[in-house]
């Protein structure tokens, strides 16, 4: 360790900025947060009441819409990040109320394939295009070169955070 003062101002000015930079972070991240929490509130409140359904449902059936074939159940869980068990109840509602149907799957007893119905993929399609007309007017605020940017910078963040699950 070196007892020139310049070294040591110069070492104390870095930990500042670091320090500095680290609160910054941290009150990014929480004023993400909470602009998520109040976008996602709008969206269920929006979702309950135009529609008469929930957020999950919703996440769901957009899963299916963008794979019309359908998918087993373990993968439906994959692509939502939730666990089986989290899908199964909101399954069997969408099956009771004709907007999936459930599909065996040939050579495993045990798995099954659940698709949307024509009726789901019509009713996803209204929701989707209200859903989209939401966002819109949630984020109206935002330049779009600046939509562009946030996104960019979003998907680095992503992309550092998902490095260590492939």
């Amino acid at each position: 360790m070196s007892d020139n003062p310049a070294t040591k101002s110069g070492d104390t000015d870095t930990s500042d900025k670091d320090a500095a930079a680290s609160k910054a972070r941290l009150r990014l991240w929480l004023k993400l947060l909470k602009a998520t929490k109040h976008v996602e509130a709008e969206l269920r409140e929006n979702f309950r009441t135009v529609f008469d359904t929930t957020l999950p449902r919703f996440d769901v059936m957009a899963a299916l819409y963008r794979v019309e074939p359908g998918l087993k159940m373990s993968e439906l869980s994959s692509v939502l990040r939730v666990s089986n068990g989290n899908v199964t109840g909101i399954v069997d509602r969408l099956v009771d109320d004709g907007i999936l149907v459930r599909i065996p799957v040939d050579n495993d007893r045990r798995a099954t394939t659940v698709r949307l119905t024509n009726a789901g993929r019509e009713q996803f399609a209204e929701m989707a295009a209200r859903h989209e007309a939401w966002i819109d007017s949630l984020l109206d605020d935002v330049d779009v070169s600046e939509v562009q940017h946030l996104s960019e910078q979003l998907e680095c963040i992503a992309q550092k955070s998902t490095k260590g699950e492939d």
